[in-house]
């Protein structure tokens, strides 16, 4: 039995039903792996974890992996499994309703003032024709509390939102809330969640990663052609269904985020670490290929 650390890319939360499907089924454990999933307590810096031998691969979204890529951190991303859309939120009747009003405004998002929550505002602004200015827009650390942030008026706007999260949360707490998505307004669509781990990791443990892809390929099969029992594997690993709208309503709309091809296109990548870096946010484009890799996807 080879063991694997996960290190989740938040808490447990419906993202993660295939792997609890494939836990409860114990097809994990016919598959020669014993897994254990690791929450995030705060930050979680999975490179440094990976490194440190603490977990031994990770769930991230793209611009993660770009980010750590480009500063020269050992990592390799190898597999997709979900995909949402997402981008800025706001609430309707506080004289937001296109990109360009943005300007002025408060932007909430983790890790503000970094650069990352400006240059997809900045991004959206420039591409509805409005013009923008540095100083234009006041970034907000609210954490990952972004349906607070508006709620409490410490923010106009809240960016690195997935609709499946953040904007069913808004909408069932009351507020009329919608969102510009990134596709839509000039961001590459980094609303995705991938597998990683290092490079050496990869090499090392291919055969139990192969492993791990096709139990969770077999999890989200499962999830799609058994909706109830998965739905009560779920509430039976977290409680978090039961009783709770709030909760019921982001499974719902998380359960169709499940995709069944897990590689991505080289092209993806080339495109979005050129918009981070004209935006600013990557000192150097790289070959996809460097940190993307779908052999273990196909």
């Amino acid at each position: 039995m080879s063991k694997l650390r996960l290190g989740l890319e938040w808490f447990l939360n419906p993202d993660h039903v295939p792997l609890l499907v494939g836990l409860e089924k114990g097809w994990f454990a016919a598959a020669g792996l014993e897994l254990e999933l690791v929450e995030p307590t705060e930050h979680f810096d999975a490179i440094a974890a990976m490194q440190s031998g603490e977990i031994d691969l990770a769930v991230t979204e793209p611009i993660h992996l770009v980010d750590d890529r480009g500063k020269g951190l050992p990592v390799v991303g190898w597999a997709r499994f979900l995909h949402t859309n997402g981008g800025v939120m706001y609430f309707k009747g506080t004289h937001i309703e296109r990109p360009r009003d943005m300007v002025g405004k408060r932007i909430q998002y983790p890790g503000a003032p970094g650069p990352v929550g400006m240059a997809i505002a900045r991004t959206m602004i420039e591409k509805d024709g409005g013009v923008y200015h540095d100083g234009d827009l006041t970034p907000v650390d609210n954490g990952f509390f972004h349906t607070n942030a508006l709620i409490e008026d410490k923010a106009d706007i809240a960016t690195l939102v997935f609709y499946n999260f953040e904007v069913i949360e808004a909408r069932h707490r009351g507020h009329d809330a919608d969102f510009f998505a990134l596709k839509d307004w000039g961001v590459p669509d980094f609303c995705q969640l991938i597998l990683i781990s290092t490079p050496e990791a990869l090499r090392q443990r291919q055969p139990e990663f192969q492993a791990f892809l096709s139990v969770l390929r077999r999890g989200i099969d499962f999830i799609h052609q058994h909706p109830d029992e998965a739905r009560d594997i779920y509430d039976q690993r977290t409680g978090a269904y039961s009783g709770d709208a709030i909760g019921k309503a982001i499974y719902e709309a998380t359960v169709p985020c499940f995709t069944h091809d897990f590689s991505m296109a080289m092209d993806y990548y080339d495109r979005l670490q050129h918009w981070m870096h004209a935006t600013g946010q990557l000192a150097d484009v790289l070959e996809p290929g460097a940190y993307w890799t779908n052999a273990l996807a196909l």
